[in-house]
């Protein structure tokens, strides 16, 4: 096990650059590099007991990273930190409610006195409830609000608590398609990526202000085929569906990975996505009419009546280990060309360069 005076020293010796070196890079560019080039990068996930955030582990331990694990479920996390180890990383399995905000910085002490600094933070974790606002408590909209706004805000404070006196580290939120444009029935998880949208822009403009090199970037998600609609609270007549198209947790994994090692203010994935950003910017009137026309029978199993008596997760975690996927895979996409797109930027704009060069060439001789 690598001491944090270790891991430093790995990391060092993995970038061949010193603080000196480090200081004469431009804010942002050496602190990608860096995790671009480090061999066991210190990776924490919130959320990590399924879906997602069991992807995104999947993912960096695939690399070799030492992987802090935190979701309230110690069964599935215990589940999600063997199939860490058995790709090659390795994992420290902690129960934590985010919504407890001293429970999760006790949680990053232990993670650094264990694995060493943390160069990346991906906050993940959620829960939701499936109803019309008119039927809400205020407990249970109080609880979504906690976990899946304030439990990003308690993850950020915590890595930016370690990251800033070491001015290096990336944090990732992982957001939705729900933070550009709302959806009836889920009027508490959208409030809440909503505002993980401001306070993220809010922290990000702060950390350009202090000149910082600690990195905040966010990851705007499409339906995923995760468990969540298994446990989530429910008040519809209906078991909840996501809307399609849905994809792969691997494909939201991809998109973090690639937004923690690459200076991208936010990244869009799948047309999903883009289509919510652009439906509220142009056209948010019809977006209502149109949602409240479809947005009920869209989010609902046509055929499968919701069981009353369901146990959920949004007080308290679902007991045994529910798996990475849902129930969704023979609909979900496992790529998206829109995060293609991203990845693969520089060449297509560069394609696009010699395009437009080669037609203006053509043009001119004609002339």
């Amino acid at each position: 096990m690598n001491t944090s005076t270790d891991m430093n020293k790995d990391i060092n010796a993995n970038t061949g650059t010193n603080t000196d070196t480090a200081e004469n890079v431009g804010m942002n560019r050496s602190d990608s590099k860096r995790l671009r080039a480090a061999k066991r990068p210190v990776v924490v996930i919130t959320g990590a007991s399924a879906g997602v955030g069991r992807a995104t582990a999947q993912l960096f331990a695939r690399r070799g990273a030492h992987i802090g694990l935190l979701a309230r479920g110690q069964e599935a996390l215990d589940a999600t930190a063997r199939e860490v180890e058995l790709a090659g990383g390795k994992a420290l399995a902690i129960s934590v409610d985010m919504a407890d905000a001293q429970a999760v910085d006790r949680a990053a002490d232990t993670i650094e006195a264990t694995l060493g600094p943390i160069d990346i933070w991906i906050n993940n974790a959620m829960v939701t409830i499936f109803s019309p606002f008119k039927q809400i408590e205020a407990a249970e909209f109080r609880r979504v609000t906690e976990v899946t706004y304030l439990g990003n805000v308690h993850g950020t404070m915590a890595a930016l608590k370690r990251m800033l006196p070491r001015d290096r580290g990336v944090i990732v939120q992982v957001g939705s398609a729900l933070a550009y444009r709302s959806i009836p029935l889920q009027s508490a998880y959208c409030g809440a990526k909503h505002a993980i949208a401001g306070f993220t822009d809010s922290v990000r403009s702060e950390l350009e202000h202090d000149k910082s090199r600690v990195r905040i970037t966010s990851v705007q998600l499409p339906a995923i085929n995760t468990p969540q609609f298994n446990w989530a609270r429910n008040r519809m007549p209906n078991r909840p569906a996501p809307v399609p198209p849905v994809f792969e947790p691997e494909v939201a994994a991809r998109a973090i990975a690639w937004a923690a090692e690459h200076e991208r203010r936010q990244v869009a994935v799948g047309f999903p996505t883009l289509l919510a950003k652009w439906a509220q910017k142009l056209v948010p009137g019809l977006a209502d009419r149109y949602l409240a026309a479809t947005g009920y029978k869209s989010q609902q199993m046509r055929g499968e009546p919701e069981l009353g008596d369901r146990p959920d997760n949004l007080f308290q975690p679902i007991s045994g280990d529910a798996g990475m996927r849902g129930r969704f895979g023979d609909r979900a996409y496992s790529r998206s060309p829109e995060l293609w797109a991203t990845e693969h930027r520089g060449w297509l704009m560069l394609g696009a360069g010699v395009a437009a060069g080669a037609l203006l060439l053509a043009a001119s001789r004609r002339r």
